[in-house]
């Protein structure tokens, strides 16, 4: 996220060999990621992250050129966050480089019929998802939330503000996450 005058900077209380990991498995990213793994924790609880049992989950903070937390976005280790939010947040800090920025690409005419589900490649239930599917033979198409303009936000409206992957739209009919049973009740399966 170069070329802001502010920072992103991932914190967990994972160990490096763990967030190397979690970073391929998105394809990369581009901003640092620190492990507050020894001393554990420590870092996270001056954030303000770290839970009484010792974890944090996945925590984004973007920093302004001055060193002052401008913007916190604590999620679920299964979760990812929400890259548009943070690009928002980067516009509004940063309303110069924003008007020089590309525009935001505008949103494209979504999949509807059949079995229709809303994923990200690193999330984990997308990846029990798509076996689910496919070892039913269950035909579907597959929406990258974040390759897709307007995706995201569709998967947030449908989550009450939430972005959930999977998100399934079936005929019309939204199931949030990978919830088997509630998909073998709309798929009749």
């Amino acid at each position: 996220m170069a070329g802001w005058n502010a920072q992103v900077l991932g914190i967990s209380v994972d160990s490096v060999p763990c967030l190397i990991a979690w970073a391929e498995s998105l394809g990369g990213i581009n901003y640092p990621l620190l492990s507050d793994f020894w001393p554990h924790g420590a870092v996270a609880d001056q954030y303000g992250v770290l839970r009484d049992d010792g974890k944090s989950e996945r925590a984004l903070f973007i920093i302004d050129k001055k060193g002052i937390i401008r913007y916190i976005d604590i999620h679920d280790i299964d979760d990812q966050p929400d890259n548009e939010e943070i690009f928002a947040e980067l516009r509004r800090i940063d309303p110069e480089k924003a008007a020089s920025a590309p525009p935001v690409p505008k949103s494209v005419e979504l999949p509807k019929g059949g079995i229709v589900m809303y994923c990200t490649k690193w999330c984990v239930d997308c990846r029990k998802a798509r076996v689910w599917l496919q070892e039913r033979n269950l035909e579907y198409t597959e929406v990258d939330i974040n390759a897709t303009p307007g995706a995201g936000q569709q998967v947030r409206e449908w989550g009450d503000g939430h972005l959930i992957t999977p998100t399934f739209d079936i005929e019309g009919t939204i199931v949030l996450d990978f919830d088997e049973q509630r998909l073998k009740e709309v798929l009749g399966k």
